[in-house]
């Protein structure tokens, strides 16, 4: 079987990976609980600067996600839209990469009312876009929008997740009203490279995520350059960061803007993010978790540099790099890099001997060790989200070629390795109504469905769903569309 061509990009992403993990040891990360919102969240919509706003004929209903709102000079393009209870103090435009562009207000609406934030979420940006198609339809939502919303124009930010960041990091190369990225399971787009830009970068990864060393790699590369940025890592996989993740993203975009003098000083909100550092710090030390204490230190130096006296976490930082516990456990994810990148070109090795036996050993024993916490457990995510994005590559090559028979090896590989995945239960389904078995075809939407697809158009456009007999009740698979 001829997969390469199918994972030319895959393979690229993780030579990239391959070449740059010596370097990526030093990382700043943040961990889910060691972080809380909104209690102790400082509104600082009180503010000697101006808002800068535009007329807005419009009127939205508050304090609450309307998943769908109709551009008004283009009816095809929408936007799902939150607005806080007071006036916006700054604009976040959220990337999904499957147009979701409910999925993350609902996620973020409580971070939306602590800090005075209006979201504006695609639900035209997908994977699968060309850049001409990103670039018209942030023209068109973005001139709805500034129309019909009041916003501030001195703070326009994106913010997306996998294909979606890489949506976010293009529009911010190339509109200067955007003055920052949040960027989530990915960087910036293909073949461009970290320099100077007018924009701040945040990255955020899960470290079960398999582009967690990219981003690594990126912030490191970040390093060289004069462009403000930070990485945020936290337990989990390649997914929307946690709420309490996200607060902490949110709160370098105040903290950027206080430095940038496009909001005045708050020493409230600057003492709340000192002392919860802190503790953060605390905690790590309280659960020797070294490696987690010194990057905390790290962030909170990036976060409250020009603003406060960060000669603590310094200090703090350079007494834990001594400590010889630190030392072991960075030896340990060193070694474990190490056996990340064998298994890795084990399986590669393994990709064409149509082996099922050792696929499923393989996957079993994955999934026992990516279970809990720590180093171990994110490694083995990692390896199964890499497997994810092999068997997804190859089983849409061989999909797109009419290649069934090899596609469905492939494709019962990806449901093993990511049942949670809708694209698995998709791929199936196609496959199932290429072999007239309806029922089996529709089942199997039914469960893509009950992970997430959501796609109508791709639904209703799909050859071999047109076709089936019985025909395929449209209705009802919509229906259950979230």
């Amino acid at each position: 079987m001829h997969i390469h061509n199918a994972f030319i990009y895959f393979r690229k992403m993780k030579v990239l990976q391959t070449c740059l993990l010596p370097v990526c040891f030093m990382y700043v990360t943040a961990c889910a609980d060691k972080q809380s919102i909104p209690n102790d969240t400082v509104n600082i919509t009180d503010t000697a600067f101006p808002v800068a706003t535009v007329a807005a004929p419009d009127s939205f209903p508050l304090k609450k996600v309307i998943a769908n709102v109709l551009c008004k000079n283009d009816a095809t393009q929408s936007y799902a839209l939150y607005i806080p209870s007071n006036i916006p103090t700054a604009v976040v435009y959220f990337f999904d990469p499957h147009a979701a562009g409910a999925l993350p207000l609902e996620k973020y609406k409580v971070l939306a009312d602590a800090y005075n934030f209006a979201m504006i979420g695609s639900n035209n940006s997908k994977n699968g876009n060309d850049l001409q198609t990103a670039e018209n339809s942030w023209r068109i939502l973005f001139n709805d929008t500034k129309n019909r919303i009041a916003l501030n124009s001195n703070r326009i930010y994106v913010c997306g997740f996998s294909g979606g960041a890489k949506v976010a990091s293009y529009l911010a190369l190339h509109h200067p009203e955007i003055t920052a990225v949040i960027a989530g399971g990915a960087g910036l787009p293909d073949g461009v490279p970290a320099s100077n830009y007018t924009f701040s970068f945040t990255a955020i990864a899960g470290k079960g995520d398999m582009n967690m060393a990219d981003l690594v790699a990126l912030n490191n590369a970040f390093d060289k350059t004069q462009t403000r940025h930070r990485i945020i890592l936290f337990d989990g996989k390649h997914e929307w960061a946690p709420a309490t993740i996200m607060n902490i993203g949110f709160a370098g975009l105040d903290l950027d803007a206080m430095r940038n003098k496009r909001i005045a000083i708050n020493d409230s909100f600057i003492n709340v993010f000192t002392s919860n550092s802190k503790k953060s710090i605390d905690a790590s030390i309280t659960n020797a978790d070294w490696i987690q204490a010194s990057d905390d230190c790290t962030l909170a130096i990036n976060m409250l540099d020009g603003l406060g006296d960060v000669s603590f976490f310094q200090q703090k930082n350079t007494s834990i790099i001594n400590h010889a516990a630190y030392k072991n456990q960075l030896q340990q994810q060193q070694q474990l890099f190490n056996i990340e990148q064998n298994k890795e070109a084990e399986f590669n090795a393994e990709f064409q001997s149509g082996d099922m036996n050792y696929w499923n050993r393989t996957i079993n024993e994955l999934n026992v060790h990516a279970k809990g916490a720590g180093l171990e457990s994110a490694m083995n995510q990692r390896l199964l989200a890499y497997l994810s994005l092999a068997f997804y590559s190859i089983s849409n090559q061989f999909i797109n070629q009419n290649q069934s028979d090899q596609a469905g090896y492939f494709v019962t590989l990806y449901k093993k390795a990511d049942p949670t995945n809708s694209e698995a239960w998709y791929f199936s389904a196609v496959l199932h109504a290429r072999n007239n078995n309806a029922n089996a075809a529709i089942n199997d939407l039914r469960k893509a469905v009950d992970n997430g697809f959501k796609d109508k158009q791709r639904l209703q456009q799909q050859p071999e769903f047109k076709t089936m007999q019985p025909p395929l009740n449209f209705e009802e698979i919509e229906a259950g569309m979230r």
